[in-house]
């Protein structure tokens, strides 16, 4: 139900960007008033969501942890799984974001014949998690170029990197591949393990289903079918600039590659992707376990004014005994 749904939600957004601007030369809704209606969205709803979680009261340390707290000098400790400063908490974050660390040590379970438990490594998620999220992040880098006048030195580095197999014409680029493989290893694997499928939910789907969107767009974009590429810059140039126009020839691909982005950027707010502002003030993440060597408050244990039993009686005691109720005090 939750995957054919979405499929549904994301060919329907092809759709009206095709009929919008192909059908009713709607480039100017589709090229300026959507982006920008869309950034201002992700800015707004991505700033609240963490003001929000920043105003969560966290009164405990409740680091998770899988590793020896420090204690006596002669056991190990185990500095990044069970922090206990704060440089050793930004190391573990570090290696969190980075790395995916704890996605890297999770392990399947499966029961076997006997019957018995059997507890084996599972690195294909990581790897699928990690090469999307880095690809990912590098493809956004690369678009960086359509931004500026001049080409950054960085932006270039990137993509002499992303190219340098130097395959093709125009030059393939790896993360184009790897993107769209790892998305297609994410979907097929939450649609053929029973225990994943059976939790899996239109808000798993649809995130989904729009990268791989905007994957296969620019993939066409870059290398099958032709588009104006000084013109797609000019547009950037003036959405960025304030000064938004709207350049005849740029093709409809184009501005269905644009409307599904705009649709991911109005949507992260509001989805499971905001992990990637929650992570860094997940209490279970960036906390230090030192409570063996130091003593913490709770710093909203203020005192409460409480109603007590015996006020309680003494202002309605004379009703109680009407009423048959038992009291405490005649």
């Amino acid at each position: 139900m939750g995957l054919g749904f979405s499929l549904v939600a994301v060919l329907t957004l092809v759709l009206i960007a095709l009929g919008g601007v192909g059908g009713a030369n709607l480039q100017y809704l589709f090229g300026v008033i959507i982006p920008y209606a869309a950034i201002a969205t992700f800015i707004v709803g991505f700033t609240l969501k963490v003001l929000g979680w920043a105003k969560v009261p966290v009164p405990f340390r409740i680091p998770t942890t899988s590793g020896q707290m420090k204690s006596f000098p002669w056991i190990n400790h185990d500095k990044f799984d069970n922090p206990d400063t704060t440089g050793q908490v930004v190391g573990r974050m570090l290696l969190e974001v980075l790395l995916f660390r704890s996605l890297f040590r999770n392990t399947k379970t499966e029961l076997r014949d006997g019957p018995r438990l059997a507890y084996g490594s599972d690195k294909w998620l990581w790897l699928a998690g990690l090469a999307f999220h880095w690809s990912f992040l590098v493809i956004v880098l690369r678009h960086l170029r359509f931004f500026f006048a001049d080409v950054p030195v960085l932006v270039q580095a990137i993509e002499g990197l992303d190219g340098f197999l130097q395959v093709g014409a125009p030059l393939l680029y790896i993360t184009d591949v790897v993107i769209i493989s790892a998305v297609t290893y994410l979907f097929i694997r939450r649609v053929i393990i029973p225990q994943v499928r059976y939790i899996s939910l239109p808000a798993d789907y649809f995130p989904l289903f729009l990268i791989l969107g905007i994957a296969i767009t620019g993939v066409l974009m870059r290398y099958f079918i032709r588009i104006h590429v000084v013109g797609i810059k000019e547009l950037a140039m003036g959405l960025v600039t304030l000064k938004p126009v709207v350049p005849e020839g740029i093709g409809v691909l184009f501005y269905i590659h644009m409307f599904i982005v705009s649709t991911l950027r109005m949507y992260f707010p509001f989805s499971k992707l905001m992990h990637m502002g929650g992570v860094f003030l997940s209490p279970t993440r960036n906390l230090a376990n030192n409570n063996r060597r130091q003593r913490h408050e709770n710093p909203w244990n203020y005192d409460v004014k409480v109603h007590t039993y015996e006020a309680y009686e003494d202002e309605f005691r004379e009703k109680m005994k009407e009423s048959g109720l038992p009291v405490e005090k005649e």
